[in-house]
């Protein structure tokens, strides 16, 4: 049987216990991604029949999609341990070959945001995922050597958040590879209704389309808005979550009914109050918002522009008429309008 996946340190016990409750353990409890979920079950199931290893695995998408939940799930439905790492934190080949050299044979080997792996690491996983072997060197200078270990056929099931970092001959030695996508508000609904059953909070049809609504498509963000419902449901509505109820809850958080934050709000009033609808760079941007230029590239802005509320452009960040409307401002004309979009 596969280790559970570590629980974050500074979570308390209650949401300890829910973070490793929520997780799906198997395929059948996994919620939405229907084409990606069929293809790595059928993949699992004809390698474990086989009496085969799986072929490694590339998962991409944005952040709180489920890549890791999927993976301890392959390893669950293999049969089989997994081990778990991060790209920044495998800095040395030596790190590396740690991990490698303790791995049975079919086990999984799942490394989170694998794009920020140091290149001299990566290049030590090409013989290893395709020979399952590995060259070490062992003392320095005139008496440095490179020794070859055989390593045990195993699985390497990488996750990324930006694919277009990964390096061609690491992303070609991946067998597998599937993108998860945004999820609809009918498969965040059933979510919302698995994770309350868990909770032990009675949730009706409405209140979980309200707050499936304003989840950004990610079921990260609908699990933990569905913990802050139920904090003001337990406190002040009798334990049951209505769409009132969660209208008011999301209200209080700043999550308006289109699912906008406070600060996916301040970065759009900051291009039409301070930059006339753009176009901007995306350091200026950062800097007028006070966020990190690489958490408004990788957070902020993939919804921003799937919702319509921005676009790319050969010259920056342009807000679209829908933030007039939206905002209930008057459009100057937008920008983007007029600009090549790149995205």
């Amino acid at each position: 049987m596969p280790k559970q996946q570590p629980i974050r340190d500074d979570l308390n016990k209650p949401d300890r216990d829910f973070e490793l409750t929520v997780r799906p353990q198997r395929f059948c409890d996994f919620i939405g991604q229907a084409k990606v979920k069929e293809r790595l079950e059928l993949a699992a199931k004809a390698a474990k029949n086989r009496g085969d290893v799986l072929d490694h695995v590339m998962l991409s998408g944005p952040p709180g999609l489920g890549k890791t939940t999927l993976a301890y799930i392959i390893a669950e439905d293999l049969g089989v341990n997994i081990k778990a790492t991060s790209g920044p934190v495998v800095d040395k080949p030596g790190d590396l070959a740690g991990l490698l050299t303790s791995l049975e044979r079919g086990d999984v080997l799942f490394i989170d945001e694998i794009h920020r792996m140091q290149k001299a690491v990566e290049e030590y996983l090409y013989s290893a995922m395709e020979d399952f072997k590995i060259d070490i060197m062992i003392d320095q200078g005139p008496n440095a050597r490179s020794v070859r270990l055989d390593l045990q056929p195993f699985t390497l099931v990488g996750a990324t958040t930006r694919s277009g970092l990964l390096s061609a001959p690491l992303r070609s030695r991946f067998g597998i590879s599937n993108r998860l996508d945004y999820y609809k508000h009918d498969e965040l609904k059933e979510i919302i209704k698995r994770s309350a059953r868990i909770l032990n909070v009675d949730v009706d049809e409405d209140g979980a389309i309200e707050i499936a609504s304003r989840s950004r498509g990610t079921p990260r963000i609908t699990n933990n808005l569905l913990k802050r419902v139920r904090d003001y449901a337990q406190e002040r509505a009798d334990n049951k979550i209505t769409k009132p109820v969660a209208d008011k809850a999301l209200e209080m958080l700043d999550i308006d009914k289109y699912g906008l934050d406070e600060m996916d709000k301040r970065i759009i009033e900051t291009l039409i109050h301070k930059f006339s609808g753009g176009p901007v760079g995306l350091n200026s941007l950062a800097v007028a918002v006070g966020e990190e230029a690489d958490t408004i590239e990788e957070v902020y802005e993939p919804y921003l522009i799937q919702e319509g509320y921005m676009s790319r452009t050969s010259k920056g960040r342009v807000v679209t008429e829908l933030c007039y409307k939206r905002f209930g401002l008057k459009s100057a004309g937008v920008s983007g309008a007029k600009q090549e979009v790149l995205f």
